[in-house]
């Protein structure tokens, strides 16, 4: 054990946090994969719970990894990464992937390996270091709104238009945390009501434009209708997945049913991702649910105690651009489940099974062990960093 943690660096309890929060996930996703076994017919449960271990693991040696790296690295980083995850995004896009007759644009795979790659969750995370690394190079600069559309809200803009048509929940949440880490940064304000009206006028315009040419999105607009009407009127008999997850909730009572024991993952269809929550309330009851949604509020207070520590302004909106998200993903999740939120597609962070989602949340969390570890860096060592002397340095 000692020699564990000779090697890894920055706050231990965020370390203790991830370990905890990977290993009781075993026993959910296990046990919630029977639906994918028996229902669809596909693979088996120690298959899938092989599966998760090893995105799991994989996940881990990206953590390890990325808090290796001195952190000023990534503000160079997201300037070579940006345009090629634009690539990425509009590669996405006109592959046209679509799943049960409806636009599911948001994977790709990876050559070899079989797996499914999601884009805009890799897009969001340099969006965010990109946006912390131009406040921070403002800092004492009073900031010129037209030359900071150019240089920062077109490539938000570009980024965020490309994720849309496919992930509209993933769109909203990039967008509201680069709001607020730019509000943080010292954006004007009048400048960001200008940009929250702009961003609800292209919102509509995409809406109209889906409206009048159905085919080029084919029920994207649509799902998300259906999806708060469904909300609204819980009654509405189409309402299948968010009624099994509220049947599973009232079934769990105050301990639960027990480890492997859940009746509605037979019946629910994302029961091993998107309504995880509800499956382990099922199994482990309010206790477990509660416990579950401290420790998220554990790891949300263990950020703002490396905010707190760190020296730099681009570190300490990095961590707030990386971190915030993946407890902002966790409430909807839990807010989805318990029927307080409409339902969005967003996975519970490092419990629910899935490979980008694991791997892009264990890479934040790399980078916020990063500026944990980090004594010495100054903003100017961070800033200053010229993009190509990173890449020929990294080489």
């Amino acid at each position: 054990m000692k020699t564990i943690f000779k090697h890894i660096k920055g706050d231990k309890t965020i370390w203790a946090i991830v370990a905890i929060l990977a290993v009781f996930s075993f026993m959910p996703v296990y046990s919630a994969s029977t639906n994918l076994v028996y229902v669809v017919g596909s693979g088996s449960t120690l298959g899938y719970l092989v599966k998760h271990m090893v995105l799991l693991i994989m996940g881990f040696g990206i953590i390890y990894g990325v808090h290796k790296i001195p952190y000023r690295f990534f503000s160079g980083g997201s300037v070579l990464m940006l345009p090629i995850v634009i690539v990425l995004l509009v590669f996405t896009m006109l592959q046209g992937t679509t799943i049960g007759g409806a636009n599911a644009s948001r994977w790709i795979r990876i050559p070899f390996v079989g797996v499914g790659f999601q884009t805009s969750t890799l897009a969001g995370l340099v969006l965010m270091v990109y946006v912390a690394r131009y406040l921070a190079k403002k800092k004492e600069q009073v900031i010129n709104f037209k030359e900071s559309i150019l240089q920062l809200w077109l490539p938000v803009a570009a980024v965020l238009i490309l994720i849309l048509p496919a992930n509209f929940s993933t769109t909203a949440i990039i967008f509201l945390m680069i709001l607020v880490v730019t509000f943080i940064g010292g954006y004007p304000l009048k400048y960001l009501g200008i940009i929250l009206g702009v961003g609800i006028l292209i919102l509509s315009f995409f809406v109209l434009i889906a409206k009048a040419f159905p085919d080029a999105m084919p029920n994207r607009v649509q799902t998300w209708q259906n999806r708060i009407e469904r909300f609204s009127y819980t009654n509405d008999k189409d309402a299948y997945q968010v009624e099994k997850a509220k049947i599973a909730i009232a079934t769990g009572g105050p301990i639960g049913l027990g480890p492997g024991k859940s009746v509605q993952k037979n019946f629910l269809p994302q029961s091993s991702s998107d309504f995880i929550f509800a499956i382990i309330i099922e199994e482990y009851g309010l206790a477990g649910g509660i416990i579950i949604a401290l420790i998220y509020f554990l790891l949300l207070f263990r950020i703002f105690v490396v905010i707190r520590k760190t020296a730099t302004i681009f570190g300490t909106l990095l961590v707030i651009g990386v971190g915030c998200p993946i407890i902002f993903q966790a409430i909807i999740n839990m807010a989805v489940a318990t029927n307080l939120f409409p339902v969005t597609g967003q996975t519970l962070p490092l419990i629910s099974s899935g490979g980008t989602s694991i791997w892009m949340t264990c890479f934040a969390l790399g980078m916020i062990l990063s500026v944990s570890a980090s004594k010495q860096e100054t903003e100017e060592d961070i800033l200053d960093d010229n993009p190509l002397d990173i890449l020929h340095e990294t080489i």
